[in-house]
């Protein structure tokens, strides 16, 4: 379904399809029933793909007036909006108001403005315990190892973009017999 996005400004950029496929190629076993969260939303293609791949819920949260109007748009026609939450406001606020776990964090904000870095100390304090985080980024970009318990799983390059994808560290469990 063709959804609107916004134009003259080159803060909203779109996610490229094949880039799209491959983040949900990464969660496609955890999408069906998960709370996604759609930080830096933009259009909401993200999260509007998360719902309907079978997330149950999807916050979107920018601090745009006009993302979150495309948003509502995009969600009424593609008549998801009950399973929506949509938040105009900074994601740091966001991040500390939020009461619900999030079972998957979908990022892509605006290039070259270190908004990942700065949003994955408290992103990750609202994650559920087998929550996973899906960073879009430049190629150059250089994101942490480990964050709050959240390790680097994998990192997937598409030309200049890539993808990050963070999980929770597992602890090591030793049994004494």
């Amino acid at each position: 379904m063709k959804l609107k996005s916004l134009e003259g400004t080159e803060l909203i950029r779109p996610t490229a399809d094949m880039v799209k496929e491959a983040m949900f190629s990464i969660v496609q076993f955890d999408v069906e029933d998960a709370v996604v969260l759609d930080l830096f939303a933009g259009s909401g293609q993200l999260g509007i793909e998360a719902l309907s791949r079978g997330a149950k819920k999807c916050y979107f949260v920018d601090s745009s007036r006009e993302a979150i109007a495309v948003v509502k748009d995009n969600l009424a026609h593609t008549k998801m909006t009950d399973s929506a939450e949509v938040v105009n406001m900074p994601n740091s606020a966001f991040l500390r108001t939020v009461r619900e776990k999030i079972d998957i964090a979908l990022l892509d904000p605006p290039y070259g403005k270190k908004l990942i870095q700065r949003s994955l100390p408290a992103l990750t304090e609202v994650m559920s315990d087998d929550g996973i985080i899906v960073c879009e980024h430049e190629i150059e970009c250089r994101l942490p190892e480990e964050e709050g318990g959240f390790t680097v799983s994998k990192t997937y390059k598409y030309g200049k973009i890539a993808l990050t994808v963070y999980r929770r560290k597992q602890e090591s469990e030793d049994t004494e017999e």
